[in-house]
């Protein structure tokens, strides 16, 4: 299962049935999980641990040290979780002591080519990023989040649970959760009403969560003002009470 070209560390800890392909390098302080494969010319540094049934395909960097003037050296992590698909040339990388010294992704994630997730990201449970888009470090991208095609993330936000950016965003603010955004300057388009169906939100549902979006961009309401409004719709919706949270949560603002 692992070729003899391949290169590892003696102390790196594989399970008995992963499978490494041909000139990837793996490090020290590197654990991965059963069922995992790993495609050739593959690099990936410790400390990192990486769970079980990943795909890894062929050139992505994982676990190198993070891109961060600040960095001197010292030791964090890369954890990712399970059934995640990491495609050609992803660069993935460890956290800064700045913040909790580690970068985590969770499960069932698909990450596509070139795509990059920066030192100290929280990626949470099937995210979609898209061909080229990334992270800068410290964003939090939550559950069932779309980045389209060459998004780019500013430092410290947030993007919603189901949310969608449509191709070459460019996202300076964090994204509420269940809304659409793009254009040139990125601006809300909507909800994600199509996601949110295939993830078997009903249509009462939906139509609560468009009422909510209408609370939020088209009433003229201030952002406390609309809070106040999307708590009293949450009584019927309790969708509405992640938008809430998020709002009160929010350090950047949102895009409106």
């Amino acid at each position: 299962m692992i070729h003899s070209t391949a290169i590892i560390d003696p102390s790196a800890e594989l399970a008995e049935d992963v499978s490494v392909g041909p000139y990837t390098i793996i490090g020290a302080e590197v654990q991965i999980g059963s069922g995992t494969s790993i495609g050739p010319h593959v690099v990936i540094k410790g400390p990192t641990r990486i769970g079980a049934k990943n795909r890894i395909f062929q050139f992505t960097s994982i676990g190198e040290d993070p891109q961060d003037k600040k960095y001197r050296g010292e030791i964090t992590r890369l954890e990712i979780g399970n059934g995640n698909v990491i495609r050609e040339y992803a660069t993935l990388h460890r956290g800064t002591v700045q913040d909790q010294g580690v970068t985590r992704i969770g499960n069932d994630n698909l990450l596509m080519a070139y795509t990059h997730v920066a030192h100290d990201c929280v990626v949470g449970n099937g995210v979609i990023m898209a061909n080229a888009a990334s992270l800068a470090g410290h964003v939090h991208v939550d559950d069932f989040a779309i980045l389209g095609g060459f998004s780019l993330v500013h430092q410290f936000c947030r993007i919603g649970h189901y949310s969608f950016s449509a191709m070459g965003s460019v996202i300076s603010r964090d994204i509420l959760p269940y809304v659409m955004v793009g254009g040139s300057p990125t601006k809300p388009r909507g909800i994600n009403a199509v996601g949110l169906e295939r993830q078997g939100y009903g249509p009462e549902a939906i139509r609560q969560i468009k009422k909510a979006y209408k609370i939020v961009y088209k009433s003229g309401l201030k952002l406390d003002e609309a809070i106040q409004s999307l708590a009293e719709l949450s009584a019927e919706a309790p969708e509405v009470s992640r938008m809430i949270s998020f709002l009160e949560q929010s350090g950047r603002s949102i895009i409106r």
